[in-house]
């Protein structure tokens, strides 16, 4: 795409930490858009989608503890503290406002986020993803497999349930996961997934929803086995100032339909006035 640079890599420290970070430069002067990973999902997984993103918006992707090229902390951590480590990344890699996207466990953290910095997060980007714990879940079939890291580290694995977990186009076509399955720079730790597991388990935005007063734009896919579209309508529901977009696909939609939800994504962030109270059936 015209005008697009080269992400830079860097390695960022926030006080006792490191965090893994790429910086997509763009070209509006706008502020960045965090993205927020899956569990287990490195930086290097969304670069499909982020490529697509019109050039003018900057992007910073980054790995959060024991994940990717973040090393595993000693202790837990709470999606409190991962936010505001988030948010201390961000100013060291000097940016004051910002934009976040999250997609499924990351949406968590987008909300967090939202809610921990009203001043600085500007717009909200929620795509494939819940209120957290108290959410309309998956299958007891679906949780068995997200309660476990494998399919991060066995390929064949992955490619065996990725119709199940994910739905949509993966249901025909489970190769299409790979960007999920083989982007990881190394093995996913399993400490650092259980890490990531305890963070969300008691964590919700169910009854603060209505305290985002953030632009927010979700985006659900009408097949997804992890997160059912219910979620998402209830989301857009309590959020002061939602527009819903709904796809036909699954978990993965922004891989598979990137071409049809980059721009969606990118007209969002780069509108003057986004509106309120948008919804797309």
């Amino acid at each position: 795409m015209r005008g697009r640079q080269a992400d830079r890599v860097t390695m960022v420290t926030v006080g006792d930490r490191r965090l893994r970070a790429a910086i997509r430069p763009g070209t509006g002067g706008g502020p960045p858009l965090l993205m927020c990973n899956g569990i287990g999902t490195p930086l290097e997984a969304l670069a499909p989608f982020t490529s697509v993103l019109d050039p003018a918006i900057e992007v910073v992707r980054f790995d959060v503890p024991g994940v990717g090229g973040s090393p595993v902390p000693r202790r837990p951590y709470t999606i409190q503290c991962l936010a505001r480590l988030a948010a201390q990344m961000l100013g060291e890699l000097g940016y004051d406002r910002f934009d976040a996207f999250g997609i499924s466990w990351g949406g968590g953290l987008a909300q967090q986020l939202a809610l921990q910095y009203p001043r600085r997060c500007r717009r909200l980007v929620l795509a494939a993803t819940s209120t957290g714990s108290l959410m309309i879940p998956a299958s007891p079939r679906v949780l068995r497999h997200l309660s476990s890291p494998r399919r991060h580290r066995d390929p064949a694995h992955a490619a065996r349930i990725a119709g199940t977990i994910y739905g949509g186009a993966l249901r025909d076509h489970p190769e299409l996961a790979e960007p999920i399955t083989l982007a990881a720079p190394r093995p996913v730790s399993r400490r650092g997934y259980l890490y990531q597991l305890t963070a969300s388990a008691g964590w919700t935005s169910l009854p603060v929803l209505r305290l985002i007063r953030q632009p927010a734009l979700i985006l659900a896919g009408d097949d997804d086995p992890i997160i059912p579209l219910a979620n998402a309508r209830l989301m857009a529901a309590l959020l002061p100032d939602a527009w819903l977009y709904v796809y036909p696909d699954g978990h993965l939609g922004l891989l598979t339909r990137a071409a049809e939800l980059a721009p969606v994504v990118s007209d969002f962030l780069l509108s003057v006035e986004p509106g309120a109270r948008r919804a797309v059936q």
